[in-house]
């Protein structure tokens, strides 16, 4: 019966390792593979879908601010002497078609006329006021 024991002792031994080796595998593959790839995978998927949408996003903003503008055919430099009331100089162009142009003549107009300052202006068609674009 000694004998007996000494087998049986040593199985329950082997019976134990084995399925403590077994349940610390499993969980290992659990939390070192299984999850983990589940939640990298969810993130992926994720990050996917979360910068597609800021992309829609900006997108529309885009459209919606991307509007075609109406811009005025016609600008005018208005002059305004140092005590800010309007004002005439002989000689210089005042009517543009263009606001590049305009812009362009008002800079020069301030180097040469230091004492006067000059107004940007056009006629919108929805506003009953000319509308400054500039003042130098």
């Amino acid at each position: 019966m000694k004998g007996f024991q000494k087998i049986f002792d040593w199985k329950t031994y082997i019976f134990t390792v084995l399925a403590v080796v077994s349940f610390s595998n499993f969980i290992v593959v659990l939390f070192g593979q299984t999850i983990p790839g589940i939640i990298i995978a969810f993130f992926k998927i994720a990050g996917e879908y979360v910068i597609l949408g800021a992309v829609f996003i900006f997108a529309l903003t885009w459209l919606l601010k991307a509007k075609p503008h109406n811009r005025p055919k016609k600008y005018s430099v208005v002059v305004f002497d140092v005590f800010g009331s309007k004002s005439q100089i002989d000689g210089i162009r005042t009517e543009f078609k263009t606001y590049d142009v305009a812009w362009s003549f008002m800079k020069q107009y301030k180097k040469s006329y230091q004492l006067y300052n000059f107004a940007l202006v056009s006629d919108l068609p929805k506003s009953d006021k000319p509308t400054i674009f500039k003042y130098i």
